[in-house]
């Protein structure tokens, strides 16, 4: 009996998880077909990229930071052993723009604008503004989900250069109060080996993980049903659903970029 129980559950598990999948298939497959009708809400676009820009330079400028000066202090002393302390620079900048600094950026965007949207839009359906739109005729899914999709596909690459610069800036200061390098020393090492499809493809995937990290967010708060308890489980789901998916989207995205333009010595 309790074995049958047991599959019972991991059956209804597996259901529902395909359910849901099939579900946000679906949900984005609605959203490229309403992305090219009109209204196109160029005005809450803009809002959008402000709320989701602006109001994140500090957190990922500290994010940056961090990442800087911890990743030069701890392959210092690692580089020194081998002799090879005087290639940090492009060591750092390598690790930073590659891969560190875009997935660090998007996942800490993902805690603090996937539960935002999540709960917002959320909030919204159950307390049934959503359905007055809808009654209304005023197409809430262009207002409240492309609006909000697009501002992060746009957004994440921007803040990801930020990101980028601030930890490199993070890691010259490190150097300098270490080792009193020169920054010209510093920035021609850096850059070195870093080649423009580098830069391009990983700042790029960004969008990619931006695009995630709305659709999810926006479809878990557009399809939520209950009260605020569910709001709250819509806006955690938002932020775990996304994260994953993003870790999976990089090594999707590595092994692609990898086989087309080869890696650093090639």
């Amino acid at each position: 009996m309790r074995f049958r129980s047991s599959a019972s559950g991991e059956d209804s598990f597996l259901d529902a998880l395909l359910g849901r999948t099939g579900e946000l298939a679906t949900f984005i497959g609605e959203f490229f077909q309403r992305f090219w009708r009109r209204p196109f809400e160029w005005r809450e676009l803009l809002n959008q990229m402000d709320e989701a820009g602006t109001k994140s330079f500090v957190l990922t400028a500290i994010t940056g930071l961090s990442i800087g000066i911890v990743l030069a202090m701890q392959s210092r002393g690692t580089l020194a052993r081998f002799g090879a302390e005087a290639v940090l620079p492009n060591m750092l900048a390598l690790s930073v723009f590659k891969e560190i600094g875009p997935v660090i950026t998007s996942l800490v965007l993902a805690g603090r604008l996937g539960a935002g949207i999540g709960a917002e839009i959320g909030s919204m359906r159950v307390t049934e503004q959503i359905d007055a739109l809808e009654v209304a005729a005023l197409k809430p899914f262009h207002y409240l989900v492309i609006t909000r999709v697009l501002a992060l596909v746009i957004i994440f690459p921007v803040l990801t250069i930020w990101t980028d610069t601030i930890a490199m800036i993070g890691g010259y200061l490190e150097s300098v109060l270490s080792t009193n390098m020169d920054y010209r020393i510093f920035i021609n090492t850096a850059f070195s080996s870093l080649r423009f499809s580098d830069l391009a493809v990983d700042t790029l995937k960004t969008s990619l993980f931006g695009f995630i990290v709305g659709i999810v967010s926006c479809y878990l708060g557009y399809t939520v049903r209950g009260g605020t308890r569910e709001v709250g489980q819509a806006a955690m789901q938002s932020v775990v659903i996304s994260s994953l998916l993003i870790l999976l989207a990089d090594v999707v995205v590595v092994r692609i970029s990898l086989m087309i333009f080869g890696d650093i010595s090639q």
